[in-house]
């Protein structure tokens, strides 16, 4: 049986790659090099290029090992999903609401 494969969606991919963007850009404003923050974060110079290209092929441990690696940036991994706006309306519809009891009928 073959490797599975995530279907990325283009929107998506646009999102990783505007994340890996970001990780290179923060890499690139702290001065660091490729190989000490590959060094770092335990993964090779190959696989922090693809990162940084936003490869939907790396896993997520490796993006956050990098973050990790970049001065702890991995708490920002907390802010995903955080205000879940969507998920707490549909939550909010299936809560029980208090219901009275049906009214008895009178008898003729």
């Amino acid at each position: 049986m073959g490797k599975r494969t995530a279907v990325i969606l283009p929107k998506t991919q646009d999102i990783l790659e505007q994340m890996g963007e970001q990780i290179k850009l923060a890499r690139l404003r702290r001065k660091l090099s490729t190989e000490l923050v590959a060094e770092r974060a335990g993964i090779s110079r190959a696989t922090l290029w693809s990162i940084e290209k936003g490869s939907p092929t790396v896993a997520i441990g490796m993006y956050a090992a990098v973050l990790h690696a970049l001065n702890n940036m991995d708490q920002d991994l907390l802010l995903i999903a955080k205000d879940d706006e969507l998920g707490r309306k549909l939550q909010d519809l299936e809560l029980i609401t208090r219901k009275r009891a049906p009214k008895e009928r009178r008898r003729s």
